[in-house]
């Protein structure tokens, strides 16, 4: 059994009274806080002794450039030292964030205004789980849907099993899938077969056009559950299709049984 780390380090962009609350409540819990503030360039030298990484977003951050390759920068010093990290941002700038650095999906995030408590039972599920937890992969899924509030409502159904990205237009997610790197490859599109400009069909015929993205599984999203109107999906050879009425529970189902 893993021994739980009770080593945080705390990344900040600017002081915010905040976090010096956030401090004072894990060390009054016995963690050994550390903050790191401005200059992230010297955390590999103590990333493999760290417990758990907590970066305190600015809200601008999905704006900034530098802020945002910065921040992946970050990410891959805390990966090669084999520690957890876990992100508390506005939820507001959340998917601007995943647009531009998609990688912050694979990991845990926590709203502002932050509820303490919820807060502090993730940490210590986090530092406590490190050791067992962290060569579990999951499956990556990205959603394909011009209605951005069902998009996040399946992100938040199956974000505990999959990593998921949304994009809300086709050619948004050829971009994308164009530029992820490799071995962080998407293993399955869930992609909304009504959108406006460029619909699903019209999608799928570019992603088997390119060698990069043709042998990825698509699943349609549809609203329509008529017999025409299914035969009509299928005719496409996806790797199927689902309605977007189908719950939570047979969502999770039909995906495990596509990913295993």
């Amino acid at each position: 059994m893993a021994v739980m780390n009770k080593s945080v380090v705390l990344l900040m962009y600017q002081f915010s009274v905040v976090a010096k609350g956030i401090e004072n409540k894990l060390t009054e819990r016995g963690y050994n806080v550390r903050i790191v503030s401005d200059d992230f360039s010297g955390i590999s030298s103590y990333a493999s002794r760290t417990a758990l990484f907590v970066a305190y977003l600015p809200g601008d951050i999905a704006d900034d450039e530098l802020k945002v390759s910065a921040l992946s920068r970050v990410i891959d010093m805390i990966e090669e030292g084999r520690s957890r990290l876990l992100f508390i941002g506005e939820p507001k700038y959340h998917d601007a964030l995943s647009l531009s650095l998609p990688r912050i999906n694979d990991y845990e995030w926590v709203d502002r205004p932050l509820d303490m408590d919820r807060f502090v039972r993730l940490v210590d599920k986090l530092a406590g789980i490190k050791d067992a937890l962290y060569t579990i992969k999951k499956k990556r899924i990205l959603v394909v849907d011009d209605d951005p509030s069902y998009a996040k409502m399946v992100r938040e159904w199956i974000k505990e099993y999959y990593r998921v990205d949304i994009v809300t237009a086709g050619m948004q997610a050829i971009s994308f899938l164009l530029k992820v790197k490799e071995g962080e490859q998407v293993d399955l599109i869930l992609l909304d077969y009504e959108m406006p400009v460029v619909d699903g069909p019209q999608v799928l015929q570019m992603l088997r056009q390119e060698p990069a993205t043709e042998h990825i599984p698509v699943v349609f999203l549809t609203g329509l559950g008529t017999k025409e109107a299914v035969s009509r999906v299928m005719e496409l050879k996806p790797a199927g299709y689902i309605l977007k009425s189908t719950p939570r529970e047979d969502l999770l189902k039909y995906l495990k049984k596509q990913l295993g």
